[in-house]
């Protein structure tokens, strides 16, 4: 009998308290920030997101940034942990790297900062305010900088499979992206599908191609949305196509950042993109660690413990999320019903 090639081992990070959270039209205490940041840490994850440094002015989803960096590295629950875990913060623009390096110098800082570029220009710059050609030299003085603090630097592309405002894009531009983010200094490449663009046969063509040009799998993070419910069929294409590290968040949530927090309008990154808001976000920590589980495929988390989370986080955003697993459980195991 045939049997479906894909690796038997993976890494997942789970992002929620940065990108699952910013898309929240209602601020997310600190004290949840962290509490959910801790609970993933001790479900066994060893990648977390979890704010973003830049203006809160636009973005007042992140205007706790410090308190919650200082809350996870001053925790008591998981401070034995932490030495295993990478913890990370997005760092779009110059002011937020330099905010980043000195909160590493003041003993609270982030592992690794997230960079980021757009296959499309204008995707591009709507993210960061800059051109790709003078993002890029930032990139280049900056990526020094942070190394020399001793934080990590992940290039993220996006884009890849499409853009919400021009359309198809070219996926071999993505490659050559993240040939130029590796040969730059960045420890590894985020492969963004930021708005639920691509199929699974895309998904697929793209990592097999990315992994023929630059076989090294552990440089490389599978970043997909499910807008559109392909979230999970995009991940076992990814796999097939041997790919080992992935990320998500709980209940599925995130997506642009909130243009309308506690009741006032905001600037975030602009107009939404989506048809329907509320039915966006990445694919589910939940539902993609019980899949690999039934698969066989060893994640290194405690599936049980990343359920219970999961119906918390429901309750700390108020309302049902896009997780199947936590309604219905894991797939029973032989003589677990008796």
């Amino acid at each position: 009998m045939k049997s479906m090639s894909y690796p038997k081992k993976v890494v997942i990070g789970d992002i929620t308290v940065r990108d699952g959270f910013q898309h929240e039209e209602k601020f997310i205490p600190t004290e949840a920030k962290i509490w959910v940041a801790e609970e993933l840490v001790l479900a066994g994850v060893k990648h977390i997101e979890v704010t973003n440094y830049g203006n809160p002015k636009g973005m007042p989803q992140f205007r706790d940034a410090d308190e919650v960096m200082r809350g996870i590295r001053n925790s008591k629950r998981i401070g034995h942990l932490l030495s295993d875990v990478s913890i990370t913060t997005v760092t779009i623009r110059e002011k937020a790297v330099e905010r980043a390096i000195q909160a590493r110098k003041d003993g609270y800082g982030p592992d690794r900062i997230l960079l980021m570029v757009s296959t499309s220009e204008t995707h591009h710059r709507k993210n960061s305010g800059l051109s790709l050609q003078e993002y890029w030299k930032m990139a280049e003085k900056y990526i020094p900088m942070a190394r020399d603090a001793g934080i990590k630097v992940n290039g993220t592309v996006s884009t890849i499979w499409g853009c919400p405002m021009e359309g198809p894009t070219e996926m071999k531009d993505a490659i050559a992206f993240t040939k130029r983010w590796l040969d730059i200094g960045a420890s590894d490449v985020e492969h963004a599908d930021h708005d639920g663009s691509a199929s699974p046969d895309r998904v697929y063509a793209y990592f097999s191609e990315l992994l023929d040009a630059i076989p090294k799998p552990e440089k490389h993070i599978v970043h997909l949305h499910t807008t559109r419910g392909w979230g999970l069929a995009n991940v076992l294409a990814a796999l097939q196509a041997g790919m080992t590290n992935y990320e998500s968040t709980l209940g599925g949530i995130g997506g642009q950042p909130a243009n309308f927090v506690d009741g006032v309008p905001v600037a975030g990154t602009g107009e939404y993109y989506y048809r329907d808001p509320n039915i966006v976000g990445l694919v589910s920590t939940e539902d993609m660690v019980v899949m690999m589980d039934e698969m066989g495929i060893d994640t290194g988390l405690d599936v049980d413990h990343i359920l219970r989370l999961g119906a918390m986080v429901e309750r700390i955003v108020g309302r049902r999320l896009r997780s199947e697993s936590i309604r219905n459980g894991r797939v029973p195991k032989k003589g677990s019903m008796q």
